[in-house]
């Protein structure tokens, strides 16, 4: 019986999908997303326990008047879509890891899908709509630092 071995300098030519590579974008999407969010992370941290009163500082009002400015408003976006997308591939490779049956990568996938979808869309309205002094709310239910609404 003769095998015949290839030339180990021939080429190899494996059958290419012309289509889209979702695996390598994914891939360095997870990288670069990571080196973002090391960026805004830190940067969130330093501003609010460093430079602030620590933790101790954190309330209502400080989130009111950070969420004041358009700049940390953008920030806090950036660091919710950033993560919620970096968490969701993450999921998505470990379903694609272990998960053998199709039907239950199917499930697992659409429940990551939508929670990732959810928890994003609440937190941009959250960080977009949120007023610490709502118009004809009673005054005892207002913060202090919000003028009475007469």
């Amino acid at each position: 019986m003769s095998t015949t071995i290839a030339s180990p300098r021939s080429p190899y030519s494996a059958p290419r999908n012309r289509g889209v590579n979702w695996e390598k974008w994914g891939w360095i999407y997870m990288r670069a997303s990571g080196v973002v969010l090391i960026i805004l992370i830190f940067g969130h941290l330093f501003v609010n326990l460093v430079l602030g009163e620590g933790v101790k500082g954190i309330d209502f009002a400080f989130v009111a008047g950070k969420w004041a400015n358009p700049f940390w408003q953008v920030w806090d976006l950036l660091m919710l879509w950033l993560a919620f997308i970096h968490g969701g591939n993450g999921m998505r490779t470990i379903v694609n890891d272990y998960a053998t049956r199709p039907l239950t990568r199917k499930i697992l996938l659409a429940a990551i899908l939508v929670s990732v979808v959810v928890e994003i869309a609440l937190g941009t309205v959250i960080i977009f709509a949120f007023d610490p002094c709502p118009v004809g709310s009673p005054a005892d239910l207002l913060p202090s630092f919000c003028p009475v609404n007469q």
